[in-house]
């Protein structure tokens, strides 16, 4: 008889595509997935009964920003526990690679860590490093807008790159993804790169071209009143660059824009109508996290800060708290905190459900593991999914959340043979239970492990089983 290390029988397995669910028995050996169906005729090293449990390809965070997690905590608990395999890191416009050494990090950089920590000048550097000490998660890597300019214009971020900054930005970026990045992520409303016209961006994504499958990641210059014209100046982007486009944890901030998600879809129906390659992540919360600044508070009901690094005994506060304490303005306190992090409770659960039901729409957590108060996001966003809006809320079918947690995404970030449970595919797999799965991490108390994530496999490698990790850290650096 053939043999192989698993088969998996009795379980329901979803496939990554959207299709519907099958009872079908599943082989791996190795690191791929080796058959399909009735799978009697191979001897195996282990058979698992999954019966009552799903079978799922692992799912892909296509938004986070562990580009450094991985080095400090390479068993990444926060993201194997969800069922998590695979990491699109350098978001926002904030990768760790290529940045040479910096003295001073302007916002939002210290989320990803200290400027000494940014000490990878190439890619080719941060690839080594990652496959010398692999993490128990695949991870590919965007190369940041503001990284590019912090690397070769830092003095003058505050200006648009004059055609030398641009040349060597464009430079940078052009090896950068010789060397295995799989895009471009720019963080439009960020103050590193708001000085950045459509035309520098446009200049810089236009190098994409030159690479397969290579693709332009945005977190867009305004989500709140002017989020119409940032999707408009995005679309823009894609377009004369000839480019695919995501843009990143879509929302509509701002009590006064609530509902204005279904003119933003709207658009992005259009372009994809007119065939141009568009599409979003999302994650499944009413409030968003990064850097306390005072330009990001207008928007918010209500300011959590999640970490001060002047002021820890801030952490875990109200702003408005503070600020009655402390006898001063909102911006006051923001400035006094700083370097600080907060969560801002902005957002309206209809549009966050419209947008997550659109065809195009991807899950991503944009968690920050930095933080010692993160948003619940880092722990809960892929259960979260699973048990509030497919079981309880019935918003869509299972098939069709795991699509967008894993093939659809695999497709949009041309993931090889990632993302399905297919014969060749790679054996990156999670068993759950679909009627026990949801999330457990709350603002108040974060660092939570979800329920009903059964097992977690990487690359055939069994990653994490019954709420622990095994310590196998069989993750792979990925490119196109």
């Amino acid at each position: 008889m053939a043999s192989c290390d698993l088969i998996f029988t009795g379980a329901r397995v979803i496939d990554g595509s959207g299709s519907e669910s099958r009872f079908i028995d599943v082989a791996i050996d190795r690191d791929r997935i080796t058959a399909l169906g009735d799978c009697r005729h191979l001897q195996a090293d282990t058979i698992i009964d999954a019966s009552g449990l799903t079978l799922a390809p692992g799912f892909i965070d296509c938004h986070t920003h562990d580009d450094l997690a991985v080095f400090k905590s390479p068993d990444i608990p926060f993201k194997i526990s969800q069922g998590v395999t695979t990491v699109i890191a350098g978001n926002c416009g904030i990768s760790l690679a290529p940045v040479a050494a910096v003295k001073e990090l302007p916002p939002p950089f210290p989320l990803l860590g200290e400027a000494a920590e940014f000490c990878f000048p190439s890619v080719k550097i941060y690839r080594n490093a990652l496959e010398k000490a692999p993490a128990a998660v695949n991870l590919a890597l965007l190369v940041g807008h503001s990284s590019l300019r912090l690397d070769c214009m830092a003095e003058r971020l505050d200006q648009n790159a004059d055609q030398n900054a641009l040349q060597q930005m464009q430079a940078n970026l052009r090896l950068a993804l010789e060397q295995g990045c799989i895009g471009l992520s720019t963080g439009l409303d960020y103050p590193p790169a708001q000085a950045a016209s459509t035309e520098e961006v446009v200049q810089l994504a236009g190098v994409l071209r030159e690479f397969t499958s290579a693709l332009y990641v945005t977190h867009m210059r305004d989500e709140g009143d002017h989020v119409t014209e940032a999707v408009e100046e995005t679309l823009g982007i894609g377009s004369r660059a000839k480019v695919p486009v995501i843009i990143s944890h879509h929302k509509c901030a701002g009590s006064r824009n609530y509902g204005r998600s279904r003119e933003t879809l709207a658009m992005i129906d259009r372009a994809r109508a007119e065939h141009q390659p568009v599409s979003f992540d999302v994650y499944p919360y009413t409030a968003s996290s990064t850097s306390l600044l005072p330009q990001f508070i207008r928007d918010a009901e209500a300011v959590l800060v999640a970490e001060s690094m002047p002021h820890p005994e801030c952490n875990g506060k109200m702003l408005d708290q503070i600020c009655n304490n402390w006898d001063c303005t909102a911006e006051e306190a923001c400035n006094r905190l700083y370097p600080a992090a907060a969560i801002y409770f902005q957002m309206d659960e209809d549009d966050l459900e419209r947008i997550m039901t659109h065809p195009a729409a991807m899950i991503g957590s944009d968690g920050i593991a930095s933080m010692q108060t993160p948003h619940p996001r880092l722990w809960g966003t892929f259960p979260r999914v699973l048990g509030r809006y497919v079981r309880e809320k019935k918003l869509f079918e299972l098939e069709t959340a795991v699509h967008k947690m894993t093939g659809l995404t695999a497709s949009r970030f041309g993931l090889r043979n990632r993302g399905s449970i297919a014969v060749g595919s790679f054996a990156d797999l999670v068993l759950f239970d679909p009627e026990v799965i949801t999330d457990r991490a709350s603002f108040e108390n974060p660092a939570q492990i979800s329920d009903g994530i059964v097992s977690v496999w990487v690359n055939g490698k069994l990653s994490w089983h019954d709420k622990t990790s095994t310590g196998i850290r069989n993750g792979v650096f990925l490119t196109h």
